[in-house]
């Protein structure tokens, strides 16, 4: 008999029964009836349930062991009464009858109960992962993970893509978010970069002549933490094709995620996913990551108060600024516009109009100075009537965008009217090439700098640079950026304008991105893929409102692994060495 198991504890059954069986695993559970002691043994598999009775020469070892303490029970199994048996567990039939019981390693009391969901607060939890992670809901979370990708792997690699590893030690780039610097000991002064993603080089393994690439990919952005962005590091799903334009990428990656998302959820996912232009999507959802579930859409009414006689939306058209509709049926009380109007308040706005719609007219201070026409023509754009309710977002375009597609997501979950049991995929296509930075007035880019706008050079030349659209696109889910993505821009000339544009001299352009532009000097071909998070998947899949509880350890919310102390202090001759000096703001060596 194997030193410590012949069984796990998922696997016996009541063909098992009259059988010597050994199990190794935690004490999950124990519970006390009379003269007998019952044991809930659990392991990765399962569990199974052990007794002892009080005058079995075991019985004072079981007694006063720890739960979680790890041992190892041999003894018989026997089939448990009908009124005993737990449908609940797959072994529930049976259980084991203890004859053996030796102790491998005795818990200590415990910080934080593992067979209980009750919140020990997260600070206890991430001290003390390891603990955590033998909770059964975490637990499954980190083997739905392995699953998730395993599957995406096996995707991939049917439909015809090559796994590589690019490098993790790489150079500083100037685009994205902070780089994690690493020193370098060979060369002082000198520093390595851990990649935010393997952007340029897989760009690289495109001009090195390879058809499609994928990998699944650390990547490391010193930025902060929210619930679905872990702080750090985080891993993504990324790919690149070759000769391909943008419906190609479509066409592949579809299948992909639809059927990861179908094979590891009961949840439905229409397709094809939409195609929703980002100037579409933020009119109509406020938001370019629309949650499809919510059915509830945004219109402009700028012109309907144009010349009317509400002046202050009057004056913001004039002004240039914008006025949005959001339909809000079943609102047709003065209770809810009120709410909604507090809610708008508390949100840094001046607050949010509305209509109330009542015997084919209209109530509030908006209804009493427009015409009946505009009327008519409010419930015509947003489909309402009698016992509804229209309200209005003001002022300038990017902040009524913003206030309306918050109302949205509101009124959603107010009303409870989203779809359920569904996952609503589309694709958000056609984002600018530039944005102007409203701070400095500086034109920056406002999505992958190394892009291919839509009509190349030639758009670059003669357009406004706030006109150009790029071929990117982002893929999201139920309201969750998964990806970002993009036709890349494969031409030197092109990529010194388009840089050109964003404030970036030829030098510079030189200096920062030389291996990659050197490259597309000797024959690059037309390439583009994207990289949808694996984090992000994993949570959408496994429900969970926060990204932390689908990764195996992650930081907090401060970039802190409390479990193994790091970030951490090094040793002076270890600085030494890398020729580096630390030097602590004023407040932190005060404070320290």
């Amino acid at each position: 008999m194997h030193r410590y198991r012949t069984h796990t504890c998922n696997d016996l059954r009541p063909e098992n029964v009259g059988e010597t069986a050994r199990l190794s695993g935690w004490i999950h559970r124990r519970r006390e009836h009379g003269q007998l002691v019952f044991l809930d043994l659990r392991d990765h598999f399962g569990i199974t349930q052990c007794v002892v009775d009080i005058e079995d020469q075991t019985f004072e070892s079981v007694e006063r062991t720890r739960v979680e303490s790890v041992v190892t029970i041999t003894g018989r199994v026997v089939r448990r009464d009908d009124e005993t048996m737990n449908p609940r567990l797959p072994t529930g039939e049976v259980e084991l009858r203890i004859d053996s019981f030796e102790i491998q390693s005795s818990a200590a009391v415990l910080p934080l109960q593992v067979n209980a969901e009750e919140d020990a607060g997260e600070d206890t939890r991430l001290s003390y992962r390891f603990l955590d992670l033998r909770r059964e809901r975490i637990h499954n979370n980190i083997m739905l993970r392995s699953n998730v990708i395993a599957s995406i792997r096996r995707r991939m690699v049917e439909r015809g893509f090559t796994e590589f590893q690019t490098p993790i030690l790489t150079a500083s780039s100037p685009e994205g978010a902070r780089d994690f610097l690493v020193p370098s000991r060979l060369h002082p002064g000198k520093f390595y970069a851990l990649p935010q993603a393997p952007q340029q080089f897989k760009q690289l393994v495109m001009m090195s002549g390879f058809d499609r690439y994928f990998q699944i990919a650390p990547c490391f952005r010193d930025e902060d933490s929210r619930a679905d962005r872990s702080p750090g590091e985080f891993y993504q799903l990324d790919l690149e094709m070759s000769f391909v334009e943008q419906e190609d990428v479509f066409t592949e990656m579809e299948p992909v995620l639809a059927g990861v998302f179908e094979e590891f959820s009961d949840w439905s996912v229409p397709r094809p996913f939409p195609r929703i232009p980002y100037a579409e999507a933020m009119l109509k959802y406020g938001s370019d990551k629309p949650d499809l579930r919510n059915p509830l859409e945004i219109c402009d009414v700028s012109d309907v108060f144009e010349d009317s006689d509400f002046a202050i939306f009057a004056k913001t058209v004039a002004g240039g600024g914008v006025v949005r509709a959001l339909p809000g049926p079943k609102c047709g009380s003065r209770a809810i516009c009120d709410r909604m109007n507090s809610w708008a308040q508390g949100e840094s706005a001046p607050g949010m109009g509305y209509i109330i719609l009542a015997q084919g007219g209209g109530r509030g201070p908006i209804a009493s100075r427009i015409s009946d026409e505009a009327l008519a023509t409010l419930k015509q754009r947003t489909g309402m009537g009698d016992g509804d309710a229209i309200f209005f977002a003001a002022g300038k375009n990017g902040d009524a965008t913003k206030l309306a597609g918050q109302a949205r997501l509101k009124l959603g979950d107010d009303l409870d009217i989203s779809e359920k049991g569904i996952y609503k995929f589309c694709w958000i296509v056609d984002f600018p090439m530039y944005e102007l930075d409203e701070g400095t007035g500086k034109i920056e880019f406002s999505h992958n700098p190394f892009s291919m706008p839509q009509g190349g050079l030639d758009a670059l030349e003669k357009q406004d640079p706030l006109d150009v659209l790029a071929y990117q696109y982002d893929i999201v889910c139920n309201g969750v950026e998964l990806s970002s993505g993009a036709i890349r821009n494969h031409l030197p000339e092109v990529m010194l304008k388009a840089f050109q544009i964003a404030g970036y001299g030829v030098e510079e352009v030189e200096a920062e991105f030389g291996g990659m532009l050197n490259a597309f000097r000797y024959g690059a071909p037309p390439h583009g893929g994207f990289a949808p998070g694996i984090d992000r998947i994993v949570m959408l899949i496994a429900d969970e409102p926060n990204i932390r509880e689908v990764i195996l350890f992650p930081m907090n919310q401060r970039a802190e692994d409390l479990m193994m102390g790091a970030p951490s202090k090094v040793r002076p001759e270890q600085l030494r060495e890398l020729s580096v000096r630390s030097t602590l703001p004023p407040s932190t060596q005060a404070s320290g």
